[in-house]
């Protein structure tokens, strides 16, 4: 695995690239604060990923239901975070901090741009994405359900739902889940896409939520699902069954699984954690909260 690199893309915004790590960074405000948080950002940004490595073996445990407090052997502000956002969720079970990592380290990178002279600023982590937003800045986000339909950077497609963001707003961070994107997944859910006050925040309950959107009484062959480490042989999740492939599914069988992802949703919703949620299924949409 190579270092740390960086390239200006030339319209504003910069790709950050370590191992797994990828992001595009882009802030808008006055010229010299923007660029000095670009510079500020990148001296941060290549130390994260050694320092994630450092606190794996705590990171891809699982936190228990008891666990309260951080463990103290987690050094990195990243991995903290990592673990803070999880551990609200420990209830649900076998739950471990690497289902934050992505929002976590784009919290971390958007800290360089929280200043007044920078209206607004974004760091997308593979789609985990924190916001920055004062004064009247604003942020129009489009989602698109399925990936196979995005198109490809600066064309212009359809999607299949809207949203304004605002400074005045408690939104700063929202994340993507489900069995179709880069990360695995439990549940059917094309698509869930959570708005919380961070990105942390939004990442691990986008992937609870999404690992609840499911059936449980599928018939053969409608699911296809492998062992985690059979894809990835470092996979967090080890053994545990990981959804690979949906084939169509009826109509009431959306709405039951839906249904299953709306009540998980409702619950992390009463418990504070986030502001909103858009669940995807094979054509059909729920969503709730401030959105």
């Amino acid at each position: 695995m190579g270092g740390p690199v960086r390239r200006n893309m030339g319209d504003g915004r910069f790709h950050l690239q370590h191992g797994p790590i990828d992001l595009i960074v882009h802030a808008d405000g006055d010229a010299r604060a923007v660029e000095l948080a670009h510079e500020r950002c990148w001296a941060r940004f290549q130390n994260v990923l050694q320092e994630i490595v450092d606190d794996l073996p705590l990171l891809k445990a699982e936190i228990l239901p008891d666990a309260s407090t951080c463990p103290d052997d987690l050094c990195s502000p990243v991995s903290r975070r990592m673990w803070l956002s999880c551990s609200k969720h420990r209830a649900t079970g076998r739950l471990t901090a690497m289902a934050a990592v992505a929002g976590s380290v784009a919290d971390e990178m958007i800290e360089f741009f929280k200043a007044d002279s920078i209206q607004r600023a974004w760091v997308n982590n593979g789609g985990d994405i924190a916001l920055h937003l004062s004064g009247d800045a604003q942020y129009r986000v489009g989602l698109v359900a399925d990936i196979a339909t995005a198109r490809v950077p600066h064309q212009t497609g359809p999607v299949d739902m809207c949203f304004h963001l605002s400074a005045s707003g408690r939104i700063r961070g929202l994340a993507t889940s489900g069995w179709r994107g880069r990360s695995f997944s439990l549940g059917i859910a094309d698509s869930v896409t959570v708005f919380s006050a961070d990105a942390a925040a939004a990442d691990a309950a986008a992937t609870v939520i999404a690992n609840a959107v499911d059936l449980d009484d599928a018939p053969p062959g409608l699911i296809r699902r492998l062992p985690a480490n059979e894809l990835a042989d470092n996979s967090d999740l080890g053994e545990r069954q990981v959804t690979v492939e949906v084939n169509a599914l009826s109509g009431h069988q959306k709405d039951r699984a839906l249904e299953a992802g709306a009540r998980c949703a409702r619950r992390v919703w009463a418990a504070g954690l986030i502001e909103g949620v858009a669940i995807c299924l094979q054509g059909r949409f729920w969503k709730y909260g401030l959105i």
